[in-house]
């Protein structure tokens, strides 16, 4: 088994009782993060947090934050039963969408960005599924930033996406100077560049491209 993820390690302080603001200090994590990773992780303090704090406010976000976890579930649990079973053409129509939004329209080069590893997932899966592409068509190359962990952030996608580290592109590190402090740790693996590879074969390459331009127009032109 190998070394927990950052977010991993964070789960698991989060249900040994740790507060965001303890695993903020031990992991360098911002707290917007952990409280996109955590939301729904059952929390009960632990001694070393209620010794931080005093008992009466943090009894009080505990079932603020209880009654919070339910509502979310009830209301998903909700969500998914009025979506229903995603059809073949759902999924299309959904891809279509991501591409509008995070696909490369310049260049007849075919190119998803996201730091989501959802939203990789979903766009994977649509250009195996409904653009009749291979593994070996992805190429993942990451951008990402000094203070990320390089071994581990390749690892992380490789995992996400399926896709052997060895068909990963060189990795990108953004060394400019000017960037602010609260900027680090925001993106604790990078963001992922998915890209196309045609490998000889036309209907794969530019044709492609054309192809998803061309669904894009037809989405819009009903809007």
């Amino acid at each position: 088994m190998g070394p927990l993820s950052l977010k991993e390690k964070a789960i698991n302080y989060r249900k040994q009782g740790y507060s965001y603001g303890m695993i903020s200090e031990k992991l360098g994590l911002a707290k917007s993060t952990l409280s996109n990773w955590l939301k729904e992780v059952p929390y009960r303090p632990s001694k070393e947090t209620l010794e931080r704090i005093k008992l009466a406010p943090i009894k009080s976000a505990q079932v603020a934050h209880d009654r919070k976890v339910a509502n979310i579930a009830a209301i998903k649990k909700l969500a998914k039963k009025e979506l229903g079973k995603l059809t073949k053409r759902d999924l299309w129509l959904l891809g279509i969408g991501l591409y509008l939004g995070e696909g490369s329209k310049l260049y007849e080069r075919i190119r998803i960005i996201n730091s989501d590893p959802e939203i990789i997932k979903l766009a994977v899966k649509w250009f195996k599924e409904i653009c009749d592409l291979k593994n070996e068509n992805l190429i993942p190359a990451i951008h990402t930033y000094p203070d990320n962990n390089i071994p581990e952030t390749i690892n992380y996608w490789s995992k996400i996406t399926k896709i052997p580290k060895t068909q990963f592109n060189k990795t990108q590190i953004d060394r400019r100077n000017n960037k602010s402090r609260k900027k680090k740790r925001k993106l604790p693996y990078g963001t992922l560049h998915l890209q196309i590879k045609s490998n000889g074969r036309k209907e794969f390459g530019k044709s492609l491209h054309r192809r998803i331009m061309g669904w894009a127009e037809a989405v819009l032109n009903q809007i």
